[in-house]
C-alpha cells in the first residue's frame, strides 16, 4: 500500500512557506512564483500553524476585499487543518480530501512538517500503482 512517505520522497522541492508576519500580496506572488496552489504558514519551531489556498483568495476577493498588500496572511489563513503522517496510505488521504474538500494536506513528523501533498500528487500515484497493477495482470495473463 502507497504511503506518503513514498509520494514525497518523489516530489521535487520543499514546500511553499511564507512568514506569518507576510501579507496577501506576497502570499499570491509566492503561489505564482512558484506555481502552486497553495502557501503554508509555518512556526518558528516547524510547526504547521496555517495555510493560505488559491480558493481562499477568490473569497477575500468575493467579499470585497482587493487591497491584498494591507491584508496580513495571520488574518485571513486557514488555522484549522488536517494534516496527514508519513506512514498514512495514500487512498486514506484521498478519501479524508475528497470528504472535507480540501486540496492540500501538510504532512508532519513528531511536530516539524516534512511536506506537502496536494490531491493532484495522490491522483497520479494512484493512476501510477493502477497501471503497474494491470501490467502484472497482462504479464500473468500472457504466461498462461
Amino acid at each position: 500500500m502507497l504511503s506518503l512517505k513514498e509520494i514525497l520522497k518523489a516530489k521535487v522541492g520543499n514546500p511553499v512557506i511564507v512568514p506569518e508576519s507576510s501579507n496577501v500580496a506576497f502570499a499570491i506572488r509566492t503561489m505564482n512564483e512558484y506555481q502552486v496552489g497553495s502557501v503554508m504558514v509555518q512556526s518558528q519551531t516547524g510547526q504547521p500553524i496555517g495555510i493560505l489556498t488559491e480558493r481562499d483568495v477568490i473569497k477575500l476577493y468575493a467579499e470585497g476585499v482587493d487591497n491584498f498588500e494591507k491584508i496580513l496572511i495571520r488574518d485571513c489563513m486557514n488555522t484549522e487543518m488536517t494534516v496527514g503522517h508519513p506512514s498514512d496510505s495514500v487512498s486514506e488521504v484521498l478519501a479524508i480530501m475528497t470528504v472535507k474538500r480540501f486540496r492540500h494536506m501538510p504532512v508532519v513528523e513528531g511536530s516539524k512538517m516534512v511536506g506537502v501533498v496536494s490531491i493532484g500528487d495522490l491522483v497520479k500515484a494512484k493512476l501510477e500503482e493502477a497501471v503497474q497493477e494491470a501490467q502484472i495482470l497482462r504479464d500473468y495473463i500472457s504466461a498462461n
